[in-house]
């Protein structure tokens, strides 16, 4: 065994160590705060109970992860300009999106518009496209910088198959707005965007160690430690939820990595819940205008459709945690048929 991924691990533990240190301190600075969170009145009238839960838990994943990171390469970004700019990334998307997605959480806290509700989706949205546009031209144009960046690989075939930037750049942009979208959709039950989270950049770390791309290899087991240590306040029942500023900027990280592996065919799959759950409410918005009113699901996102059939909150996140585990391993398996 090469030594990078002993190494990673050991980094994704020491990751969640600290972050389960000062998330009991940081939960306390939320409630002084009063960020708690506003529950939509049109959700599960069982999550009325959870109203006034701290909200913008992600800030305790993204902290570490940027000071971890930065401080295990910051000789490497100033020596080697190319490799610093793909270690740089990954931390820009975090903290970009992780940027939108707290101005959206303030906003459903102070209550501008209607209950548990943020920014304008088209606000949302436009801040996200722009962010999306600047990453995947970065990587389109950044040349040596990242080694499997501006193509795709596929099973069963050796070669990477190279993509024109102008083909490469929408089909990016559509692969990070869409992941952080549906992570952010998954942001609906305690402990289950987190668990869903980790399992996707534990296989994309096994991924990117096949690749040889070490500095991937620790980002993604570092997220990985601090997903863990988050869940360690998230869990049922939660003392803070991840808030936008968690989702959004883990989604669109995790798309990152996704393309910056060359495997970004496989993220459907490794990431297989958040994909079922951003399907589930482009379903129940267009089935309800074609019918005229009815719905496809009893609610969507797919967990509320769960959860008003009768499943327990606890049963959802770990039947869905199953899936995702079992999808993340056949992505690995069908990476490694080369």
């Amino acid at each position: 065994m090469t030594p990078e991924l002993p190494f990673a691990l050991t980094l994704g533990s020491i990751t969640f160590l600290l972050t389960a240190i000062w998330g009991g301190p940081f939960v306390e600075i939320l409630r002084r705060l009063r960020l708690g969170k506003q529950i939509r009145e049109a959700g599960p009238q069982s999550h009325l109970a959870k109203t006034g839960t701290p909200t913008m838990g992600g800030i305790l994943i993204l902290v570490p992860v940027v000071l971890i990171t930065l401080g295990l390469n910051l000789a490497r970004i100033v020596q080697e300009k190319l490799t610093g700019s793909s270690i740089l990334l990954p931390l820009v998307v975090l903290i970009g999106f992780g940027i939108l997605g707290g101005i959206d959480d303030l906003e459903g806290i102070r209550g501008l518009r209607e209950q548990g509700e943020g920014l304008r989706a088209r606000t949302k949205f436009a801040g996200q496209f722009l962010l999306a546009a600047l990453i995947a031209g970065v990587m389109a144009f950044a040349g040596g910088g990242f080694q499997n960046a501006n193509g795709f690989y596929l099973p069963l075939y050796t070669d990477f198959i190279k993509l024109p930037p102008l083909i490469w750049i929408p089909i990016a942009m559509f692969i990070l707005i869409g992941t952080s979208n549906a992570v952010n959709f998954t942001d609906g039950l305690d402990g289950l965007s987190g668990l869903i989270t980790a399992s996707a950049f534990a296989a994309y770390g096994v991924i990117a160690q096949l690749q040889g791309q070490t500095f991937l290899v620790q980002f993604s087991f570092i997220m990985v430690g601090a997903c863990f240590g988050f869940l360690w306040y998230n869990a049922l029942p939660a003392q803070m939820f991840m808030g936008d500023v968690g989702s959004l900027a883990l989604g669109a990280a995790l798309g990152t990595v996704a393309l910056m592996t060359g495997q970004w065919l496989l993220l459907p799959l490794i990431a297989v819940i958040p994909v079922a759950e951003v399907v589930s409410v482009v379903l129940q918005i267009g089935y309800f205008r074609l019918s005229h009113g009815q719905r496809l699901f009893r609610m969507a996102p797919i967990h509320h459709h769960f959860e008003l059939l009768g499943w327990s909150e606890t049963q959802v996140v770990q039947r869905f945690w199953l899936v995702g585990i079992l999808s993340a391993m056949v992505g690995v398996s069908l990476a490694l048929l080369r």
